[in-house]
């Protein structure tokens, strides 16, 4: 883990700062969703997205736990997550500002054809997670910045085009197919199913008979493979769901319910937990 101290010293927050977030969708990168937040006490509970996680931190700093590996990290840090990719979040003592970007692989492929103007035949993948790149990070916060400033379109799409391509020559690498093992197929086989079941009030009895293995089998394997266990990854599902269906405009409290939530401030609260924003802030933006 780096030592953040220095940086800190010049760029760390005072503690009275209020916690804000800003989340918005941009349409000139396919309504790529974009997030500025300030936080002093929010804590991201275990969760993952279906698109890469790239960002950086402005101030302070934020203690993550990706891959079960727990780092702390601030200013001149690069988020680079694959998709799936379990991971958390929780403020350093000074609480921490920070700057993402949530690019699916078509735009990300899309950038790197653009770019190098060749064909991308493999799925992209980042091979680090937690760089420590200070003039990266910097540049990257510019970018962003733009677009949170609404730049002009070629000043913004030049910026971050550029960004997204030089991240990706950096630090990017190709997804590793891992060797299907009996384990392996079987928590598969629970993970489908919760995903499939996703709105109902599944037991973790049904799940483990799914899989074929017992409940603590399930729960121990399951940990192992996807670092979160068979009841946050539903909840992860059931969250991935409703932003999908705010972005439709459907009334919050339908979205919880046909979502498999207990009632709209259980939502709410799982939500937030997950994404930084609120269900309200999200439909609107």
């Amino acid at each position: 883990m780096h030592n953040i101290s220095q940086a800190q010293a010049v760029n760390d927050m005072p503690l009275t700062m209020v916690e804000a977030t800003r989340f918005w969708r941009d349409e000139r990168f396919g309504d790529m969703e974009c997030l500025t937040a300030t936080f002093q006490t929010h804590e991201y509970a275990p969760h993952s997205h279906e698109t890469f996680s790239i960002g950086a931190i402005e101030a302070g700093s934020q203690i993550a736990r990706i891959r079960g590996s727990r780092e702390e990290t601030g200013p001149g840090h690069l988020y680079l997550i694959n998709p799936e990719v379990v991971h958390d979040g929780v403020p350093g003592h000074s609480g921490y500002r920070y700057r993402m970007i949530y690019p699916d692989e078509a735009l990300f492929r899309e950038v790197l054809e653009d770019v190098t103007g060749r064909a991308c035949h493999t799925t992209p993948a980042f091979s680090r997670e937690l760089p420590f790149d200070g003039e990266l990070a910097q540049a990257f916060n510019e970018a962003h910045r733009g677009l949170e400033e609404k730049s002009g379109a070629l000043e913004a799409e030049e910026g971050m085009f550029r960004m997204l391509a030089t991240i990706f020559a950096r630090y990017g690498g190709h997804s590793i197919t891992m060797i299907d093992t009996r384990e392996r197929s079987a928590i598969s086989r629970a993970r489908d199913y919760l995903i499939e079941n996703f709105a109902s009030d599944i037991g973790l009895e049904e799940v483990a008979e799914v899989a074929g293995l017992s409940r603590a089998h399930l729960i121990r394997a399951f940990r192992k493979e996807f670092h979160i266990t068979p009841h946050a990854f539903l909840t992860d599902v059931r969250v991935r769901q409703a932003r999908m269906l705010l972005r439709l405009g459907r009334p919050i409290a339908e979205v919880a319910f046909d979502c498999g939530f207990a009632d709209q401030a259980h939502f709410s609260r799982h939500f937030k937990s997950r994404i930084g924003v609120t269900p309200g802030q999200f439909r609107v933006a």
